[in-house]
């Protein structure tokens, strides 16, 4: 049985080209609450979002995010305008999943609206590293914050690619 949610998840792909128009502030509000709506452990609510479209700084986010490439690149985030910065409070336990998560209903939110996404990854060095805990406290946020990953988000430069064949021997029935 298929519903409109189920194919926006099997529809949903990673986008690695953008055009240069930013999403309107009530699109990417859309995608950010849904991010918020994750499900997360023990209601902590933990993971918070950094929404960056001032170019200045997502460039700046981009550059060091390039520091920790293995093969360093010009741009990491491929010239998306908006990058939503998940981080989770290292304090509670389930972070890293609160913040998968998050990830998850950001990138599915985003394809849903009719925008890319990617989730990037790095977010941990670029927020460990004092250029990103820097960026952190500048912006007033305060805490030890675990960076989860960047994702993304514009208007794609190409269309929607098809899906790459499932693998198979990954569901066991008992």
């Amino acid at each position: 049985m298929m519903n409109s949610t189920i194919k926006d998840m099997i529809e949903r792909r990673s986008f690695r080209a953008y055009t240069d128009k930013i999403p309107s502030e009530e699109l990417l509000d859309a995608v950010i609450e849904a991010g918020l709506y994750a499900a997360n452990g023990r209601g902590k609510q933990s993971p918070i979002i950094i929404s960056v479209t001032d170019k200045k700084l997502r460039d700046r986010l981009s550059e060091l995010n390039s520091k920790y490439c293995r093969t360093p690149m010009d741009d990491p985030f491929y010239g998306a305008p908006a990058v939503l910065a998940v981080l989770a409070d290292r304090e509670v336990p389930t972070a890293v999943y609160d913040g998968s998560l998050v990830m998850g209903n950001l990138m599915l939110a985003a394809h849903t609206l009719g925008l890319g996404s990617c989730w990037i990854h790095r977010a941990l060095e670029v927020f460990d590293s004092n250029e990103g805990k820097e960026i952190l406290h500048s912006l007033g946020i305060e805490g030890d914050y675990e960076g989860i990953g960047f994702c993304i988000i514009g208007y794609p430069a190409n269309e929607l690619p098809s899906p790459p064949a499932r693998r198979e021997g990954r569901v066991f029935k008992i």
